[in-house]
Order: structure tokens, then sequence, then C-alpha cells
């Protein structure tokens, strides 16, 4: 069970790859492009539809919104279009590397709006 999930979640990232190369052709439709755009950014979005603060239907969304619209998103490239982007994503995957200084950027924002909530909250309670 564990390893077809490791599985899925590894084509996941692969087609997500995918798209994000794809994205980037000129021969993209554009109702692709946008399908796309919209699934990225609802993936990466803090905002959700239902909140993952509610048990279990809280991630559900996210667990069938984001797969829905990669799915969606690669029925709207062409096919091959598809194949070449898989395969040059598939040689790219592995020879990543992670990228520290968005991931520090990230943290920082992050600590930023954290402190900001807080000293707003401090000013309230005085």
């Amino acid at each position: 069970m564990l390893r077809k999930w490791k599985e899925f979640v590894q084509r996941l990232k692969e087609d997500i790859y995918t798209l994000y190369l794809a994205s980037k052709d000129p021969r993209m439709p554009f109702a692709a492009k946008v399908m796309i755009l919209v699934t990225v950014a609802y993936a990466f979005s803090p905002i959700d539809l239902i909140p993952d603060f509610i048990p279990i239907i809280g991630y559900l969304d996210d667990m069938v919104l984001v797969p829905l619209g990669i799915w969606l998103s690669i029925k709207l490239v062409p096919e091959p279009l598809l194949q070449y982007y898989r395969r040059k994503a598939k040689a790219q995957i592995h020879e990543r590397k992670p990228n520290y200084v968005m991931a520090g950027v990230v943290v920082i924002v992050w600590l930023l709006i954290g402190y900001w909530v807080y000293q707003a909250y401090m000013e309230r309670i005085d």
C-alpha cells in the first residue's frame, strides 16, 4: 500500500514538472495554460475551498482537486507536446537540486507574517 502511494506521489511530481515545462512552450493552447495556472495556484495557495482544520474533509479537497486539476491540464496538452515534455521532465527531475535560497525566502516570509500576526494580536490585547 505504501509503495503504491509513493509511486502515485512520484507520478504527480513528474506530471507537475511536465506541466511546468510545457506551459512555457508557445505551441501550448491557451486553455491548457489557464488550467495549469489555476491548478498550480490552488495547489500552492494557503486558502482552500474547505479549510484544513476540518477533520478529514479539510484535506479531501487537496487530495481530490489538485490531482483532478493536473489530470484536466494533461488532457488539454496536445499529445506530442505532452510526450516530449514528459521525457524532458523525467530526465531533469533527478538532476534538480534543492533551491535553498528560495526555501529561505519562503521561511522568512512566513516568519514575517507570523510576527505581524503576533504584533496585531498583542496590540489588540492591550
